[in-house]
């Protein structure tokens, strides 16, 4: 979602980026289960793997807070608790970098033989840990970390000293043209355990190779919803298409609305439509994209019910009646005008009246609860 940006005010002022609002995004993830639901449903793609030495292969397309991942991480080690593992995790945000951070050290308890690789590279780039352009490459920053001893506290306190690397490379700028966020230094972050260096000496990545090759790509909200089609398979799906290996699998999930929240949205900005490109159009464009290339690939849209992917907001059963606390009512507005993708300013119009949490408060009731739906698709390479 990072890498997409829109103008907001006037010209000059800094671009509008809804996912830099921190407070919507942490009282999201919070209230909300679809970090787990996401993560659940990615780890049932690994009974479809069939990983070769030296290490089963998976890209994250855009980490987060490293919930996902960790969840996932998990899942690969009670299905292959033998493999050696290498994982990248692309994602601009610095604070999310962080938090991902903390998730990991336990995960180097349980399967020592792991190479998580983090990198703020473009969805292009960020697979081959390679920057596009000579000019980049050259100011490319590639950090290896081999952390010492056994436990998780330890390793726990050595990630907690990358904070001065992170805040020295992980910055970001507008794109004059765009306003896209762009990284200020193309940046790797190498993490393995130093005692299992030997045995990972193949799974490291090298410096200038450019090796993508996954078994399984995780393509969870990568994109600004109201962006059209051509935009997010041109930008972020045809390359993370291109980045498996043979028998590899991509896993797209996206926003499909007909839910709750996009209800309560409605119920302020009538005829609100914040999920304009399905799956099917998705995909269409991908076989376009793709030419001739397309023959090496499986698009699967899937049946609308198997596609569908339906997570909820936290309620106690007592906490959606007549009455329906202040705080329940703040989460669900919350949690809908995120998922909607709506701009700061226009809920700031929307609120001055308190008529929002009217809305809010009808659609629970009416409901007996919040949840969205997201829709899933698979892209598998021959």
């Amino acid at each position: 979602m990072d890498d997409h940006a829109q103008f907001s005010g006037a010209s000059g002022t800094r671009p509008f980026r809804f996912y830099d609002n921190r407070q919507k995004y942490l009282t999201f993830v919070t209230t909300c289960d679809e970090k787990w639901t996401v993560a659940e449903r990615a780890a049932r793609e690994l009974r479809t793997l069939a990983p070769q030495p030296p290490a089963l292969r998976l890209f994250d397309a855009g980490v987060g807070d490293g919930t996902v991942l960790s969840h996932l991480l998990s899942a690969v080690h009670a299905e292959f608790p033998t493999v050696p593992l290498y994982v990248v995790g692309k994602e601009i945000s610095l604070e999310d970098v962080r938090l991902t951070l903390g998730k990991l050290p336990d995960r180097f308890v349980e399967h020592p033989q792991t190479v998580v690789v983090l990198t703020n590279l473009h969805y292009a780039e960020a697979p081959y840990l390679l920057p596009n352009t000579e000019a980049k490459r050259a100011r490319l920053v590639h950090h290896t970390v081999a952390l010492d001893g056994t436990s998780a506290y330890g390793f726990d306190e050595q990630l907690r000293n990358l904070d001065d690397f992170l805040a020295s490379n992980w910055d970001v700028q507008p794109s004059e043209k765009t306003g896209n966020p762009l990284y200020v230094t193309p940046s790797v972050l190498i993490i393995h355990r130093a005692d299992q260096a030997f045995a990972l000496d193949q799974v490291m990545p090298r410096a200038g190779q450019g090796r993508a090759d996954y078994d399984l790509i995780l393509a969870s909200q990568p994109w600004r919803s109201r962006m059209p089609a051509e935009f997010k398979v041109s930008r972020i799906l045809a390359p993370l298409s291109r980045a498996l290996r043979s028998r590899g699998t991509l896993l797209g999930i996206q926003s499909r609305g007909d839910d709750p929240g996009l209800e309560i949205v409605r119920q302020i900005w009538s005829g609100e439509e914040p999920f304009p490109v399905d799956r099917h159009e998705l995909l269409d464009a991908l076989r376009v994209e793709l030419g001739d290339e397309a023959r090496s690939f499986d698009l699967l849209a899937m049946s609308d019910a198997e596609s569908n992917l339906t997570y909820r907001m936290h309620t106690l059963p007592t906490e959606i009646g007549n009455r329906i606390g202040t705080s329940t009512l703040f989460a669900a507005w919350n949690a809908a005008i995120y998922v909607a993708q709506i701009e700061d300013d226009r809920v700031e119009e929307a609120t001055l009246d308190g008529k929002y949490l009217d809305a809010t408060a009808e659609v629970l009731r009416r409901r007996g609860g919040l949840w969205f739906n997201d829709e899933t698709f698979v892209v598998r390479k021959h």
